[in-house]
């Protein structure tokens, strides 16, 4: 029985109508239908948020190719990798945009968490959405930790022993802890399987289920928040297509071709293979974690590696529930005297933390022959307490004397924090060399 022509290329025709509805809808169901035409601004976002989300599809699609040739044993994965570089059709630039785009991911989640903290996007009615970020940035910078071993070359074996080392220093479970990650005393073959397991399963169903989430929660509290908030009648809108959605292809069309122009012209580091026998010298901890192992130089390992970690996450969950007199959402730096006083602080900042570690150089070790109580007292509970006692007195200043409210106090004392950890992993990456002595870069 012979089709009417007319009839098939009607249902071919309501086919792709049907097709562009539903990837319209799809669209449009990550955001609200109509948004603030001041949110739609690339200089509000920078788009970061979309980015992170793109960035996130590419490495779970460059991930499963990678994984029909990769084998996570101590025996294989080295030979995998190789194989991946050399006799896979497009195999080495295929890792190299995994690469890129996984330490992209840490940078870009990174700047997300900047710009939420400076337009105060964490405040009611978002509180659950900052939440769920603070989450979302942990899983991505432990989702890149396990996937640093997988290599199983002398970089990613030892930056993996190294890290989590400094789990031996957490009280009560920290050993315990440590054994379970590592699947025993030392980095082996469990502990390889263990985070392939984390980098490929766990930690990727865990991100995609708290996007959902996040996307959401955004899109329930009006889209990203706004000076005067997205809820006033008065303030302008605009449909999202195609205002914000053009915005954002142009957006992912960029960084689509930046992640693979860089991963043309630049192929991802393997060393030898990774012999626990053999240590480099310097051995050091992932890029994002050298702050904390910078620390380790110069206080005890329990605040270093432990306390000021814990103190700054906990921070980071509690900023929500903070209490501010007035309502700045929105707006960058709360205020340009808010603004001024970050500037001064992070200028102070990257002129300090440096004095400081020199200092710490060139002073001699007042407990480096002894251990215990002593060593806990005079290298971790003084200082600690010095620096929380001289950041009350330039609170308490900052509030009297400068005339600045809760929220240029608090934008303040994160970008002092912020300022402070970069630096020391600037100085951490770049000025430590053999011995994790300090030296110039050219020198290491």
């Amino acid at each position: 029985m012979k089709q009417n022509p007319q009839k098939v290329n009607s249902s071919l025709t309501g086919s792709k109508v049907y097709a562009g509805v539903v990837f319209r809808n799809l669209v449009l169901h990550l955001h609200p239908v109509r948004i603030p035409k001041k949110s739609i601004a690339f200089n509000h976002t920078f788009g970061l948020g979309g980015m992170l989300a793109l960035l996130f599809v590419l490495q779970a699609f460059t991930g499963i190719l990678l994984r029909f040739v990769y084998q996570p044993s101590p025996e294989k994965a080295y030979d995998s990798i190789l194989s991946i570089q050399q006799d896979v059709f497009m195999g080495q630039f295929v890792r190299n945009i995994h690469h890129t785009a996984g330490m992209l991911m840490v940078v870009l989640v990174f700047f997300h968490l900047l710009r939420v903290v400076f337009t105060e996007a964490y405040k009611p009615p978002r509180r659950g959405n900052w939440i769920i970020g603070v989450v979302l940035l942990l899983l991505v910078i432990f989702s890149n930790f396990s996937g640093y071993l997988l290599p199983w070359d002398q970089l990613s074996f030892w930056a993996v022993t190294v890290a989590t080392s400094m789990l031996d220093y957490l009280p009560f479970i920290g050993e315990k802890l440590m054994l379970v990650i590592r699947g025993g005393e030392d980095v082996g073959a469990i502990t390889l399987l263990n985070f392939y397991n984390f980098h490929t399963g766990i930690f990727p169903l865990s991100i995609v289920i708290l996007m959902a989430f996040h996307f959401w929660k955004v899109r329930k509290a009006g889209g990203v928040v706004i000076p005067g908030g997205a809820g006033d009648k008065d303030i302008e809108k605009v449909q999202v297509y195609p205002n914000l959605v053009a915005r954002e292809f142009v957006v992912a069309l960029v960084l689509l071709a930046l992640i693979f122009l860089v991963s043309s012209l630049r192929n991802v580091p393997l060393l030898e293979r990774a012999n626990p026998a053999l240590s480099p010298n310097p051995a050091k901890a992932p890029w994002y974690f050298m702050g904390i192992q910078e620390l380790l130089m110069h206080l005890h390992p329990f605040f270093a590696a432990i306390l000021i970690p814990f103190l700054f996450i906990i921070s980071l969950f509690s900023l929500t529930f903070l209490r501010f007199r007035e309502d700045r959402a929105g707006i960058w730096f709360s205020s340009d005297k808010g603004k001024r006083l970050s500037k001064k602080i992070a200028l102070v900042t990257l002129l300090l933390v440096p004095v400081l570690v020199l200092a710490s150089e060139l002073i001699p070790d007042m407990v480096e022959a002894s251990s215990g109580v002593r060593a806990f007292i005079i290298n971790g509970l003084i200082p600690f307490f010095m620096f929380l006692f001289l950041m009350a007195l330039f609170v308490l200043w900052l509030s009297r004397k400068g005339n600045y409210n809760m929220n240029e106090i608090v934008q303040g004392i994160f970008v002092f924090i912020i300022s402070s950890y970069l630096v020391l992993m600037f100085i951490g990456i770049w000025f430590r060399g053999e011995g994790m002595e300090l030296c110039w870069p050219w020198m290491r």
